[in-house]
């Protein structure tokens, strides 16, 4: 696990605990690095709910108990179908927080056109929000890692502005 991974999931664990708060994962390309990342904490069990890895268009629906529709109607929306996986697990789940991610981690692009190096990450909750991650790499596990790292922070900036 990189440092960075692991210094913002630590922070953001014992944010969590402080607060009282917990959070639910569902995540693509990054392949359960960021619920690692969350789980490497002690005591995590205080703010964890659970996750997934949402990496196929079945696992999408079964696991998140998507609508088949719903899915296929946002698959061309890359962003809003990340905040629809948030929902979801954040939902499922019970928790506070939801947070998702949908990349392509390479080395090639998607079915769908898309490079690798591209992710998008949402965060549902008391406050939600979607970045676009564009690393121009097509390095697979430096993309993952980075993945993560970016899902980590926006979890924190969202954590802040609650709080705020």
């Amino acid at each position: 696990m990189t440092s960075t991974a692991l210094g913002a999931g630590t922070a953001l664990g014992e944010a969590l605990k402080t607060a009282g708060q917990s959070v639910a994962v569902a995540e693509s390309s990054t392949g359960g690095l960021i619920a690692a990342s969350l789980l490497a904490v002690p005591g995590a069990s205080a703010y964890f709910k659970g996750g997934t890895v949402i990496y196929t268009a079945q696992a999408r629906i079964e696991l998140l108990k998507g609508d088949r529709e719903e899915v296929r109607a946002l698959r061309k929306d890359r962003a809003r179908l990340a905040g629809y996986f948030a929902r979801r697990a954040r939902e499922l789940l019970d928790a506070t927080w939801g947070i998702s991610e949908l990349g392509i981690a390479g080395p090639t692009g998607s079915p769908y056109g898309d490079p690798a190096g591209r992710s998008w990450i949402a965060v549902d909750g008391p406050v939600s929000r979607t970045r676009q991650i564009e690393t121009g790499d097509a390095d697979r596990e430096a993309n993952m890692w980075r993945f993560t790292e970016s899902a980590l922070e926006l979890l924190a900036e969202c954590l802040r502005e609650a709080s705020a």
